[in-house]
């Protein structure tokens, strides 16, 4: 669309109408070509984060106000969080949005408007973070005593690297992996972050081992250049690290908020590599001192034991002393043995004599006979009840033995029956079981077996059904045959 004209008179005098889209559109062109860069103080209120990404905020003064938005590209681009409240300087330009009147800047930059207005958004960063619990000491993690490998993210250049690479040569012969980032300006904070993910992301048995502790380090400065270290998201990674981690970020006097979240702080980057590492040579000396110590304790030991034991051996009475007490008891015990023998012997001679002059041989034959006796009544009694008994059990027998004749298969066989078995040896119970031209086999009763074959010959009853008779070749009419008998019927 292009620019109004100057108004003119019509024919009736009147000016020219614009529609309401040429004037808005109009008025838009206007204020960007007047204002298309502009630098803006003033307070932020009415914040809102869109879920699309943009902020739309106002901006005023003590009598005025004007609407302001920030697009999603350049959110991220801030250098500090938009917040009720906050004093700010903006840069951008003016335009007008023509749907609704109203005009706005769209803003390009945002900082703030004083190191106070810095201070007092920190504090209330550092409020939510500490009642989120970032802060507690409980969640700290104690740092190794003798770390393997430390990690280090700070700048390449400059005398903070060469201080803290220099102090822990000293100290700790150990690894020392570099990540090298920028701690000053608007990246610093993100590639403080990328650094920290890279150290926990590492494989230990990778060819790049994972640090055992992380030091973070910076040397000293302004508030405004340690303020990358104040941001939110980095506090939120350093809380968030795996590996304990220790700050060491500008001087003792300066105190970021990373400071607060870290595992350890360190007032200046050389304490940090001090805290990170142990001195070896106090290793050494501390190593050699216990050995001292525990060489002394263990003579003392000895010493102790040795003399307890001469003590003790003062107390026990002479080993010859025990020996000739216990062998002149044996010499009294051995000589009084033989007597008390030959006296324990001729005791028991005399007991033998008195017992043996009432030893008779009736003393034997009397329970003898009486138990013969006994033997001899035992057996007149059982002498009739063997005998009835065996008579029952032949009575028995001769029962079983005719029950046994009575049902005995072979018999009928003797008195002129004979068996009819199949060719399979099953026996045969009815003759219209049996077809016809089936073999089967008969038993007579002097146990010969016949083949025969059902309404036909004798036939082998394994060779299977017999063969059809050969037809007999025809006879001429009129010629009789000299061998038939003729038929009687």
């Amino acid at each position: 669309m292009t620019d109004l004209a100057p108004a003119t008179e019509t024919q009736d005098g009147n000016a020219k109408p614009y529609s309401v889209s040429e004037l808005a559109f109009a008025l838009k062109r206007t204020l960007e070509d007047a204002y298309g860069f502009v630098r803006l103080r003033g307070e932020i209120s009415k914040v809102t984060h869109h879920s699309n990404g943009h902020v739309y905020l106002t901006l005023k003064d003590e009598r005025a106000a004007i609407d302001g938005v920030v697009w999603k590209g350049q959110v991220r681009a801030l250098s500090i969080r938009p917040e009720q409240g906050l004093e700010v300087i903006v840069t951008g330009k003016i335009t007008a949005y023509p749907a609704g009147s109203r005009y706005q800047i769209v803003i390009e930059t945002m900082e703030a408007a004083g190191m106070g207005a810095l201070l007092a958004q920190l504090e209330r960063l550092k409020g939510r973070l500490a009642a989120e619990g970032l802060f507690a000491a409980e969640r700290k993690r104690p740092i190794p005593s003798m770390p393997a490998v430390v990690g280090v993210i700070t700048s390449p250049t400059g005398a903070v690297i060469r201080d803290i690479l220099h102090r822990i040569r000293d100290r700790w012969p150990c690894r020392v992996v570099v990540w090298p980032v920028v701690v000053q300006g608007d990246a610093a904070a993100s590639q403080v972050c990328a650094a920290i993910r890279g150290f926990c992301a590492l494989d230990p048995r990778g060819p790049v081992a994972r640090p055992d502790v992380l030091i973070v380090a910076r040397g000293g400065g302004s508030v405004e250049d340690l303020w990358p270290f104040n941001d939110e998201t980095l506090a939120r990674t350093v809380a968030a690290c795996e590996i304990p981690l220790i700050s060491a970020v500008g001087h003792e006097t300066d105190t970021t908020l990373i400071d607060y979240v870290s595992d350890r702080r360190a007032p200046t980057p050389t304490a940090a590599a001090e805290m990170a590492t142990p001195v070896l040579a106090e290793l050494k000396a501390a190593v050699s001192d216990f050995g001292g110590r525990m060489h002394r304790c263990g003579g003392r030991l000895v010493e102790d034991r040795r003399a307890r034991v001469a003590h003790a051996e003062r107390a026990l009475r002479r080993v010859p002393d025990l020996v000739e007490l216990a062998a002149q008891r044996f010499g009294v015990a051995s000589g009084r043995l033989a007597a008390a023998l030959a006296k324990n012997a001729a005791a028991h001679e005399r007991d033998l004599v008195r017992v043996s002059a009432r030893l008779t041989p009736s003393l034997l034959q009397r329970p003898q006979a009486a138990q013969r006796q006994r033997l001899e009544a035992v057996a007149v009694r059982l002498d009739p009840a063997a005998r009835r008994r065996l008579e029952r059990a032949t009575d028995r027998l001769e029962a079983v033995s005719k029950l046994y004749a009575a049902v005995d298969p072979e018999r009928p066989m003797q008195r002129g029956f004979a068996r009819v078995m199949r060719a399979d040896g099953s026996i045969v119970h009815a003759g219209a079981s049996l077809a016809s031209g089936e073999a089967i086999a008969i038993k007579f009763g002097d146990k010969v077996t016949r083949q025969a074959v059902v309404d036909g010959r004798t036939a082998d009853p394994l060779a299977g059904p017999p063969a059809k008779p050969a037809a007999k070749p025809a006879r001429p009419k009129g010629k009789s045959d000299p061998s038939s008998q003729g038929d009687l019927f």
